[in-house]
């Protein structure tokens, strides 16, 4: 692992539309050199009162735990649309770090979301607004995707002012031309404002 300082790209992904836009978001993230993009994700949850999942994931991104949040210089948080809302698994992890608000562990480091749905008019919107809530509460400095950036108004596809967003349609997670270069605008400029907020001390 590298001893660069990171942004912790956070996610859960079902089917790996959502897991794709992680991806795609470190290039940008890692843009610069002086970042490292560490990207987790978060264990399915269940109805089970006993745990039936293994410790580390079989494949893919390894949990994120309470330190790679603590420790990160910048968060890029990324879910699928569930009802509007971020899935489940999720909402969990991040009801967990009480202990990391009430340390102040995350005031002032920027913040970016992102997400995924089958549906173009499937919630994604909503989705990322619900996704900043907690983030505001834990005193992140919330950053998005300027229209200066032209996929915002080209994209038929996914691609939000609140955050990269990824149409699958039938489930397929490849990403556009154009919702690839929106994630790693927002991955570059994630990257560019923890450098200029001095979230490094």
């Amino acid at each position: 692992m590298s001893n660069l300082p990171y942004v912790l790209i956070l996610y859960y992904s079902r089917h790996g539309a959502t897991a794709a836009l992680a991806q795609a978001l470190a290039h940008g993230v890692e843009h610069s050199g002086q970042l490292e993009a560490r990207i987790r994700t978060v264990p399915p949850v269940s109805p089970d009162c006993e745990a039936s999942i293994p410790a580390v994931p079989s494949e893919g991104a390894i949990y994120a735990s309470a330190d790679d949040l603590r420790h990160c210089h910048g968060l890029l948080l990324g879910s699928p649309t569930r009802f509007g809302n971020m899935a489940a698994p999720l909402k969990y992890f991040l009801d967990t770090t009480s202990d990391l608000w009430l340390e102040g562990c995350l005031i002032n480091k920027p913040a970016g979301v992102f997400s995924s749905s089958n549906s173009l008019h499937g919630g994604q919107e909503s989705t990322l607004l619900s996704m900043m809530l907690p983030l505001l509460h834990h005193g992140m400095v919330i950053s998005g995707i300027p229209y200066s950036e032209a996929g915002l108004n080209n994209t038929q596809n996914g691609g939000t002012p609140y955050g990269a967003t990824h149409w699958s349609g039938t489930a397929e997670p490849a990403l556009t031309e154009i919702e690839t270069q929106l994630c790693y605008a927002q991955g570059q400029r994630l990257a560019r404002l923890a450098l200029q907020l001095d979230t490094f001390t």
